[in-house]
């Protein structure tokens, strides 16, 4: 992808990285104590119950000044227990001076309200259906290095220098920064949080990307709720969707598991074989072997030969990383 700067990031030379600053087209915060000023915070997520015809999950988007809309998953939510059905039905909705919501179509309507959808139908008004919030958290959150990977960012000062123009927002780390070293094949970690613009779309919400070897991008995205395709959220730019869109709520920790193999050369510096990963999102495996025949757009090295740097894009929105770890293969 081609990297949009907003405002360019004035980089210090000093050993204490300096704090984050970035400007925004829409407004935007890092922050979960800002964002819960915003009552609209509270309401979007994840609800899930039990209808006559089984599980279904809801995702609930916010899009700013009290509208929302709700995409509806049978059998689960994505990753847990979705039928993979697309398209996904959607309906808008708009919050109430009482703070609830309501989502109305010719054969239903649902109300949310403290944090509980109450569905009913117009053919069987008695017939109820009730879904509760979720708030998921992926298996690999919090996951310790194993003995013998490199701790590129651990929370402290002394890791950021692991990274090129490193930047800090307290213990966690922003984006637009390459490591300093260079990694051929590799199992990695990383944790991720996507920031609160309820008012942008597509590409200008929440964007940056992890790039595998300074060359491939997994993309990250607030495609909370969308359909999931090769520039939201887990998608290889421009290669490969995801499996499934795994993408939780803004400002909830992700995590991106990646099992990397670089591209091979012969003794002549003819290509052998592409590059693969397995990437898991939130635990959930979303790609699988998968091929890599080039790099993508934006990449910081073009040739594929040799090892390359980890690099987590700058699209001008404040992305925040934490517990990055690398184990070399």
């Amino acid at each position: 992808m081609k990297k949009r700067q907003l405002l360019a990031l004035a980089f210090s030379a000093a050993l204490i990285p300096p704090l984050c600053h970035a400007a925004e087209q829409f407004a935007a915060t890092a922050d979960p104590a800002e964002a819960a000023k915003d009552p609209d915070f509270s309401i979007q997520g994840e609800y899930t119950g039990n209808t006559p015809d089984g599980v279904v999950g809801v995702q609930v988007i916010a899009l700013g000044d009290g509208q929302f809309e709700a995409v509806l998953s049978k059998g689960g939510l994505p990753g847990d227990g979705w039928n993979g059905e697309k398209p996904r039905g959607s309906t808008p909705g708009k919050r109430a001076e009482d703070g609830s919501v309501t989502f109305h179509k010719e054969e239903w309507t649902a109300v949310l309200k403290n944090g509980r959808i109450t569905a009913t139908t117009s053919a069987d008004a008695s017939l109820t259906v009730l879904l509760d919030r979720v708030e998921r958290e992926s298996p690999t959150l919090g996951a310790k290095a194993p003995e013998g990977a490199i701790v590129l960012f651990d929370g402290s000062t002394e890791s950021a220098k692991n990274w090129k123009g490193a930047k800090l927002d307290g213990d966690l780390l922003c984006e637009g920064i390459s490591s300093v070293e260079e990694f051929g094949d590799f199992s990695l970690h990383l944790e991720f949080r996507l920031p609160w613009m309820p008012k942008a779309r597509g590409q200008a919400r929440g964007n940056s990307g992890l790039y595998l070897g300074g060359r491939y991008e997994v993309q990250m995205l607030d495609s909370f709720g969308l359909a999931g395709v090769d520039n939201e959220c887990g998608g290889i730019y421009k290669t490969a969707e995801p499996l499934q869109n795994l993408c939780y709520p803004p400002l909830r920790w992700q995590t991106y598991d990646v099992e990397f193999t670089a591209a091979r050369f012969d003794d002549v510096g003819t290509k052998i074989a592409n590059a693969k990963a397995t990437v898991k999102h939130n635990g959930f495996v979303i790609h699988e072997n998968l091929e890599l025949p080039a790099p993508t757009g934006g990449a910081q090295k073009k040739d594929e030969k040799g090892p390359g740097p980890l690099h987590l894009q700058n699209h001008g929105n404040p992305v925040r990383y934490r517990n990055i770890w690398l184990l070399k293969k």
